[in-house]
C-alpha cells in the first residue's frame, strides 16, 4: 500500500513549534520521515513560510527530500479557488486558505491537513469545497486536522 500523499498547509509547519498543537504537528511529521506519508508541499506554502521565523522555516527544510513532493501552482488551481470564492466557502480575506485547498485537490491529493478549524477544517467548509469540487468536475477531497491523521 501506498503511503497517502498529504497537503499541509503552514499552520501545520507552524504547529509542531506551538504548545497546543506540537505533539500530534511532530507525529505527523515523524509519520512523514517513517515514509507512511508523503507531504505535498506548494509554491504557496513556500512563500507564506518564507515570512516566518528560522526556526518554523526549519521544520519544513529539515524533511529528507523523499517525504516530499513539490507541487505547482497552476491555472487549474487557480480557478478552483476562484470558484471556492465565487461559491463564498470563504471570503476574499481568505484566499490563500482557498487556494490551499484547490492546489491540493488539483494536485490529487489523498488529504489536506491544517490546524486552521476557521476556514479550512469546519463541517461546513468541508461540504463547500467537496461542493464546488464535484460541480466542477473534481473528485471530493478528505480534509482533517493533524490529530485526526497520526
Amino acid at each position: 500500500m501506498r503511503a497517502p500523499r498529504i497537503y499541509i498547509d503552514t499552520s501545520v509547519v507552524g504547529g509542531c513549534l506551538d504548545d497546543e498543537f506540537s505533539i500530534p504537528s511532530r507525529a505527523l511529521f515523524e509519520k512523514a520521515r517513517q515514509g507512511k506519508a508523503l507531504f505535498l508541499v506548494s509554491g504557496l506554502l513556500m512563500r507564506e513560510l518564507s515570512k516566518a521565523p528560522e526556526n518554523v522555516r526549519r521544520v519544513l527544510t529539515g524533511m529528507p527530500p523523499s517525504c516530499v513532493e513539490v507541487i505547482a501552482d497552476s491555472v487549474d488551481a487557480r480557478e478552483l479557488r476562484e470558484a471556492y470564492l465565487k461559491a463564498r466557502v470563504v471570503g476574499r480575506a481568505s484566499t490563500n486558505d482557498a487556494f490551499h485547498v484547490a492546489l491540493a485537490t488539483v494536485a490529487r491529493a489523498d488529504l489536506v491537513v491544517s490546524w486552521n478549524f476557521k476556514h479550512v477544517v469546519h463541517y461546513d467548509k468541508i461540504r463547500m469545497f467537496n461542493a464546488v469540487n464535484l460541480m466542477r468536475g473534481y473528485s471530493a477531497i478528505e480534509i482533517r486536522s493533524p490529530l485526526e491523521v497520526v
